[in-house]
Formats: structure tokens, sequence, C-alpha cells
């Protein structure tokens, strides 16, 4: 099966070009930003050696359902989605954090309590709390931005230390995080899901003289949020269960269960087809559960072709406009 592992494209008015662990951004004349979702997937910071077919169009208009959601509570980026798998808008110069949110004790913030610690990014955490516990109020945990490695937990305090973002600023990306959590919280009790943690990115763009923050990237995807099944979710808190989720989290696990964690001298374990059948069938089933609405797979034939024409006829009406 055709999968978008690179891609290598020269648009007109092409700038540049930039490579993530799974997004792929061109940049148009400073103006505009392309931005194609591979079916790269990473864990642990590192990206692993197969693909996942229709993750990258999972991902792609599962954000793009949130960023039309949300838009009145924080503009965005997007202009247009021409492709499953493509979104097109205004070039942003990001901010050099992510704002992590969470609301449930889940994943890395579980790994750093269950290591003794009871404070993360400067918030201190409460004794007592078992694995995927609600917390008593969502916390924020923002990380830095790494273009190579690991992103690093980073306090409130020590942002603004560093000049990271201003002051005037990180309070208002704390407030629309806030808002985005909750929003995303609502839509998803909707769906029978819990929105457990999820992080935002954002960044300014000038607009007819005038500068603004905008939601940018993708918004509560399985590759950048967690989500579990609320029914039954208090009955296996209570009996001690794991919780049933969707999220890229069991992709971690089963890494973990075969003794990889990204770390030094650890060795990735063989990926079979099976698996990568059943993270596909995972992020599927997510898309359905989350959206209400039934997963189309597009034709993977001429995947690159029809990307390119796509992407091609967007920008040439964007032009015109």
């Amino acid at each position: 099966m055709n999968v978008i592992n690179e891609t290598n494209f020269d648009f007109s008015g092409q700038k540049s070009f930039y490579r993530g662990k799974v997004r792929e951004v061109y940049n148009i004349q400073d103006r505009y930003l392309v931005m194609i979702v591979s079916d790269r997937i990473s864990a642990f910071d590192i990206v692993l050696p197969k693909q996942i077919p229709y993750k990258g169009q999972v991902l792609n208009q599962i954000a793009a359902k949130f960023l039309k959601a949300t838009s009145d509570i924080v503009p965005n980026w997007v202009l247009s989605t021409p492709d499953p798998s493509v979104t097109i808008g205004l070039y942003c110069e990001p901010f050099e954090v992510e704002m992590v949110i969470r609301g449930y004790l889940a994943g890395h913030a579980w790994r750093v309590y269950k290591s003794g610690k009871r404070e993360i990014c400067g918030v201190p955490l409460p004794e007592g709390l078992k694995e995927n516990d609600k917390l008593p109020e969502p916390i924020l945990t923002p990380t830095t931005k790494a273009t190579v490695g690991h992103d690093e937990d980073i306090s409130r305090e020590e942002i603004l230390k560093q000049g990271l973002v201003s002051e005037e600023d990180y309070k208002l990306l704390e407030d629309r995080t806030t808002k985005l959590f909750q929003r995303g919280t609502e839509m998803a009790r909707e769906r029978g899901l819990i929105l457990v943690d999820t992080k935002y990115e954002f960044g300014k763009s000038s607009v007819d003289g005038e500068e603004k923050i905008y939601l940018i990237d993708e918004i509560n995807t399985p590759d950048s949020s967690r989500f579990f099944y609320s029914d039954g979710y208090e009955e296996r808190q209570a009996n001690g269960e794991k919780q049933k989720q969707l999220s890229k989290e069991f992709v971690r696990q089963w890494l973990i269960e075969n003794n990889f964690q990204g770390l030094e001298g650890q060795t990735m374990p063989e990926i079979s087809d099976e698996f990568v059948d059943s993270v596909t069938d995972r992020y599927i089933e997510l898309f359905e559960k989350i959206t209400g609405s039934s997963f189309e797979r597009h034709d993977t034939s001429n995947i690159m072709e029809r990307i390119e024409n796509n992407i091609n006829v967007a920008l040439e009406e964007l032009t015109v406009t």
C-alpha cells in the first residue's frame, strides 16, 4: 500500500522547506505554509522505521474539524484543506514553547509522578494519586520545542525568565489553552470520550499590518492528545484496571514492553505488518469515534501526484485572490 513517507516538492514561490517528525512544511513566499501530514509515526521523539497507512489523513481531517470548531476562541492559521492529508494556511512565526494541558494523571505526567516527584513544570501535585486519576483541576505543563531530540518540560517562570515568550503573550496563551481544552473536553464528552491531555501550538502573523496570535499546527488528534472512553472509566479506576483509550500511548506501551524508550543503547524492536495494521485500525477508530463520521479511505495509488496537483491548484487560487 502506498504511504506518505517523505515528500520533495518544488512549488512556485517556495522559499524554504522543513521536515519534522511527522509533518512536512513548505514556506511559500513567507506568506503561506503548506503542511503535508505524512504517515510517519514517532514515539519518545523518535520516528519509527515503518509508516502507518492513512495516519496522515486521519490527523489532518480531525485537526480540520477541531480548528473549525474553535475559531471563535482564537483565530487559527487555516486557509484551506485541498487534500485529505494537506492543510494550507497563513505563514506564522511559532512560539518556542508548546502549551501542554492535562486534566488527568497519565502518560509522561504519571511517569514523573511514579518516579517520586510531586511537581511538574513548577505545578505541585497532591499525594495519593493513581495512574489516570482525574486531577483537581487541569494543569499547564509547557515544553520547549525541540527540532531534534526530546522536548523538555519547562515552568512558566523559566519561560518568562529566558524570554521565550513575553509575559503579555504568555497570559494570552494560558487563557486560550484553557478555553480550547474546555471546548475539546465538551466535544469529546458528546462522543462518549474523555479528553485526558493535549497540546496546543501558537504563532504570530501580520495580516493587513496587524500582528496577531494564531492557533497553528494540529489540535486534538491522537498524536497530540490522549482520549479515554468515558463509559466504565470510574469502574476501571476503582478496580485498578487500565483505561480503555484512543491515543498513541498504546504504541509507546508496546515499545516499552519491547524494551525501547528511545534511550541510548536501546534497539528499536521489529515492527510487524500486523502491528502496523492494528495501529491504522486504532487511528481510524478514533477518527470515527471523535467525529461521528465514517472514515473514507482515499485512493493512494498515485498519492504523491494527487497531493502535488491538489496543492498547486489551491496555491494558484490563493495567489489569484
